[in-house]
């Protein structure tokens, strides 16, 4: 390290009052990895089964995600044709190409015309599953991978994400907890895209605008089947 960098890096120390000794420092920061303790979870981050599902709709909804219920994977290609009639659009899919997903009969619609892949910017519609719902903010978790390309949240106008009931937490803490269990120590997928609601921002004017910086609609189907146990181990 050059004495220029060692005499910045120290000036920081200094000023954030760090003295200890950096084996001290990298201690506690392995300690820390090693057993994470979580930070304070409100209230609403509390609720476990039928509470945080209507919690996590609730949330959802509110931010202008719309929702439904259905019983297991076979009921997802009528519903998905039904949504897209409904908002008169073309009956064009780009599916992400993710294991749970594989078991959706989409032959029991033949209408439907069903891609899997990564998306493009012609690509009008995704549907994608999701790692994990979190009640206390009705927000989604995806994580980035070969069977869950990033594209599919932000570049198509409509998102479609499928999650299964089994998967809702109650709090953010709930939803590392899980995904530190599923990969193991010290791995961890390139992103971890947070979803809350549609797209939006404010910023000129104040004025609410959908479809900011990713898909103007978020419909979410909750399936009551079981969905895999690498995913709620």
């Amino acid at each position: 390290m050059s004495d220029a960098r060692e005499t910045i890096l120290g000036s920081i120390r200094r000023a954030l009052d760090r003295r200890e000794p950096a084996d001290v420092a990298a201690a506690a920061v392995a300690a820390r990895l090693t057993n994470p303790k979580a930070n304070v979870i409100p209230e609403r981050g509390r609720s476990q089964g039928t509470d945080a599902l209507e919690r996590f709709v609730f949330e959802a909804e509110r931010v202008n995600a719309t929702t439904e219920r259905v019983a297991d994977l076979a009921s997802v290609p009528e519903r998905v044709r039904a949504y897209l009639q409904a908002a008169n659009l073309p009956a064009v899919v780009k599916v992400a190409p993710d294991p749970d997903l594989a078991a959706i009969p989409w032959d029991r619609e033949p209408l439907l015309q069903i891609a899997t892949g990564k998306a493009d910017d012609h690509d009008a519609v995704s549907l994608t599953g999701s790692f994990a719902g979190v009640a206390e903010s009705g927000t989604l978790v995806l994580l980035s991978g070969p069977e869950s390309p990033t594209t599919l949240n932000f570049l198509p106008d409509y998102h479609v994400a499928i999650l299964f009931v089994d998967r809702i937490v109650g709090s953010y803490e709930d939803t590392w907890a899980r995904l530190r269990a599923r990969a193991g120590a010290g791995v961890m997928p390139r992103v971890v895209n947070w979803i809350t609601g549609p797209s939006r921002t404010a910023d000129i004017e104040q004025t609410l605008l959908l479809g900011a910086h990713g898909p103007r609609r978020l419909h979410i189907i909750l399936v009551d089947g079981a969905s895999s146990s690498a995913e709620t181990s």
